[in-house]
């Protein structure tokens, strides 16, 4: 089958790869029909290059046909349309059954002392096959997949393998409440998508804070308060702008949806860099023991949220000595939430919303949809943010 794969620094292929096959009683095995382009996707593209072997195949966002099932999979049957979680998690264990599939006992990489295996990642999340390819190996089947009925296009569930948990898990956890108001940092698909869900559950207003005009634009035409950072000469001059339209204090939450690959930061770009040069033997181990985020996001989010407010941490990070303001967060008493988006948690509570009514707005919510032979181009120009690039679809 065709996939494509990681090569190095800013390289992805499109190559041959041996087909995948059903391993354990559990898997399944899916033809992909859509997958989704990720903003995850491009910290492996760029920053966590460390943990990335050549080869390795990428994407965590497919949906797809099933075309095989394990003995130990009663629930699927050859043909049935399903969305894959971009986690991996057996539903039985004690964390699952709490409602953190992102942390689950039968499948976390213990070896290297982190969560659940994750598709399309790096060896710290088990190096599993990807899904930006022709066919996918989903383990865990008995739990993951989620079926969807025939009939809408793709665009209608796709988004229920990632974007839409992570933008409702960021929501969720940032407590806005009703009528409130919520700031969103990063205005990339799940910052756009978190304004959506904050919207449909009752924030009063809604804040987007980017630098992209099209990405501005479009969230502005769902009726999101924009602020462009291009118009502001510092964070503090956003910082005030904002409080002066929430009677000074800030918003009650803020949903920093941006992670490491925030402008700014330039000492810490300059190790994530060189970080990257070194030979693999001491890149992975400098890069686990010392790398550092660059934090310029997070920085305005704890200076933007009101006292006694809530951070939501959607964007990814990974540096183990970052440095933070700890007096700032706890003299404002601010909470903190992070993490994964625990998929099959939300799930059920979001496919009421997949109607043809499209309170969400999913059918148009991909900005391009590309060939699989185009990825490698499709990458490129997401990392750059051409085109108007926020979301790109790719159909193998």
């Amino acid at each position: 089958m065709k996939a494509l794969t990681w090569q190095g620094k800013r390289d992805v292929r499109v190559e041959d790869v041996p087909d995948p096959r059903i391993e354990e009683p559990t898997d399944a095995i899916i033809r992909v029909t859509s997958t989704g382009l990720c903003g995850s996707d491009l910290h492996l593209y760029e920053v966590l290059t460390p943990f990335m072997t050549p080869g390795d195949i990428l994407g965590h966002e497919p949906m797809g046909i099933v075309e095989e099932v394990g003995a130990a999979v009663p629930d699927l049957q050859v043909g049935d349309r399903v969305v894959v979680p971009f986690q991996i998690a057996c539903g039985n264990c004690w964390m699952c059954l709490t409602g953190l599939p992102t942390q689950c006992e039968t499948t976390q990489v213990s070896a290297e002392n982190m969560g659940a295996a994750l598709f399309g990642y790096t060896r710290l999340y088990g190096a599993v096959p990807g899904a930006q390819a022709e066919y996918l190996r989903v383990p865990q089947a008995q739990y993951g997949p989620i079926k969807v009925p025939e009939g809408p296009s793709d665009d209608r569930f796709v988004y229920l393998s990632d974007v839409l948990p992570t933008a409702w898990q960021a929501v969720a956890y940032a407590g806005v409440p009703k009528g409130g108001s919520v700031a969103v940092l990063g205005l990339g698909p799940i910052g756009d998508m978190a304004c959506r869900v904050a919207q449909v559950q009752g924030a009063g207003r809604v804040f987007g804070v980017d630098l992209v005009p099209e990405r501005l634009n479009r969230a502005k035409q769902r009726g999101v308060e924009t602020f462009d950072l291009r118009s502001f000469d510092d964070e503090k001059e956003l910082v005030a702008a904002i409080r002066d339209q929430t009677d000074g204090r800030g918003p009650d939450a803020v949903i920093d949806a941006v992670g490491t690959e925030a402008h700014g930061s330039a000492a810490a770009r300059m190790v994530q860099n060189a970080s990257a040069l070194l030979p693999r033997k001491l890149s992975g181990p400098m890069a686990e023991r010392f790398s550092v985020d660059r934090l310029a996001a997070l920085y305005t989010a704890i200076e933007l949220v009101r006292r006694g407010g809530t951070i939501s941490i959607s964007g990814v990070y990974g540096g183990m000595a970052d440095p933070m303001p700890m007096l700032t967060l706890f003299d404002k008493q601010i909470q903190m939430r992070m993490g994964q988006a625990n998929v099959r948690r939300w799930s059920d509570e979001i496919i009421p919303y997949l109607t043809d009514e499209d309170p969400l707005g999913v059918d148009d919510f991909a900005t391009h949809r590309v060939p699989l032979d185009e990825a490698p181009r499709a990458y490129d120009m997401f990392q750059k943010k051409q085109d108007g690039a926020v979301k790109v679809l790719i159909k193998p």
